[in-house]
C-alpha cells in the first residue's frame, strides 16, 4: 500500500518524512476504525458496561420487583435516564447481567422511583420502559 517515492505529493497520496507515499483512503479508514473504538456508544465515549457500575445501588431493585429502590439509585437512573439510549444500553449490558440484573425488572425501576419525565413507551430491545 506504501511505496518508496521522491516525487511530489499527488492527488490520493500522502507523502511522508521519509519518502513514502500512502494512500490516504487507508489513513482515513484506520481514523474511522479508531473513533468507532474510543467512543461511538450509546452513552458517548464512555463504555455501557462501565456506567453499569453507576447503577451498583439498584442491585437488588433490579433483581426484584418488590425490593425498595433507594434514593442513590434513583438519583444513578435519574442521570443516566436523560439519555434513554445510554440507560437501555446499561440496563441490557453484559456488566447488569453478569451482576444479575433481569432486565425486564430493571426496565421498571424509572417508574418505580417516579421518574416524572422518564421516557415511558421507549423501546429497550424486547422490553418496553413502563
Amino acid at each position: 500500500m506504501c511505496h518508496n517515492d521522491n516525487k511530489v505529493l499527488r492527488t490520493g497520496y500522502l507523502v511522508s518524512k521519509l519518502g513514502l507515499v500512502c494512500e490516504y483512503r487507508f489513513l482515513m479508514m484506520a481514523i474511522g476504525v479508531a473513533a468507532k473504538v474510543n467512543g461511538a456508544h450509546e452513552c458517548g465515549r464512555a463504555d455501557p458496561n462501565m456506567e453499569a457500575f453507576k447503577l451498583a445501588p439498584c442491585a437488588s431493585a433490579a433483581q426484584d420487583e418488590n425490593a425498595s429502590v433507594s434514593g442513590s439509585c434513583c438519583a444513578a437512573v435519574r442521570k443516566l435516564g436523560q439519555n434513554p439510549k445510554c440507560l437501555c444500553a446499561v440496563m441490557l449490558s453484559r456488566t447488569a447481567k453478569s451482576s444479575g440484573v433481569k432486565p425486564e425488572i430493571a426496565m421498571t425501576i424509572p417508574k418505580r422511583c417516579n421518574i416524572e419525565d422518564r421516557p415511558v413507551g421507549y423501546q429497550c430491545g424486547a422490553y418496553t420502559l413502563p
